[in-house]
């Protein structure tokens, strides 16, 4: 088996520092967690937060704390600093080869939708409080067996707004993430149509700062080595 994951943002409109924040990094004990934080608000102010609440995650999972308890810590502290008048939501999709299982850990965060091999595509939707609202926040945790066609799909809430002002209507995301896998099933094709559907709902004005994550598990082995590939606007100075 081989691992494919892409990510595709933008910030919101008219806004030069979007509040979405992903990193990615290698477990101790071998495999790969992307984690994802979208910071109350929008702006800088929304950038701080969210790359606090990143960093503290990463910086614990770099230390070979499980998940769930990298996402408490980062919401303790935050409680702690902000007095639970700060919010931040945050998605954690790990690839753990030491538990050989994908485990996803949600707080506060948009659904994060699952396409087993073989199987039809399902919603993680119960509801997970948001990080640095209460003191004792306890994130929900899903563990799926490592399989060849297993997909997991994880974005902030700017993708469920898309639509909302311009009167086109809210994006169906469970079927734009059917059309566009029956199309062609690769995560980086699955984020990068998300994302295109999204400006269309907001005529390339986005209302929110939107970022999608996809992983996916494929059989057989890589085309070559890991690599690692990003595009990023820059602003004029």
């Amino acid at each position: 088996m081989h691992l494919s994951v892409a990510v595709s943002k933008i910030d919101k409109w008219a806004e030069r520092q979007g509040g979405d924040t992903l990193e990615m990094i290698e477990r101790p004990q071998g495999g790969l967690s992307l984690v994802l934080s979208d910071g109350q608000s929008s702006g800088p102010g929304a950038k701080s937060i969210s790359i606090w609440v990143v960093r503290k995650v990463v910086s614990e999972l770099a230390e070979g704390v499980r998940d769930g308890a990298a996402a408490r810590a980062a919401n303790d502290i935050l409680y702690a600093m902000r007095g639970g008048r700060v919010s931040a939501t945050l998605a954690i999709l790990s690839v753990d080869l030491q538990s050989r299982s994908l485990v996803i850990t949600r707080c506060g965060n948009a659904s994060v939708y699952v396409r087993p091999p073989g199987g039809d595509l399902y919603a993680l939707d119960e509801d997970s409080p948001t990080l640095g609202f209460y003191a004792r926040t306890r994130p929900l945790v899903t563990e799926l067996p490592l399989e060849p066609g297993l997909m997991a799909c994880a974005f902030t809430d700017g993708l469920l707004h898309a639509g909302g002002r311009s009167g086109s209507g809210a994006l169906d995301i469970p079927q734009s993430i059917e059309t566009i896998w029956q199309e062609t099933p690769s995560a980086q094709a699955l984020v990068d149509g998300l994302l295109a559907r999204s400006l269309e709902r907001d005529q390339n004005r986005p209302t929110d700062d939107t970022s999608v994550l996809a992983v996916h598990i494929q059989s057989g082995e890589p085309t070559g080595p890991r690599t690692l590939h990003a595009e990023m606007p820059l602003p004029d100075f």
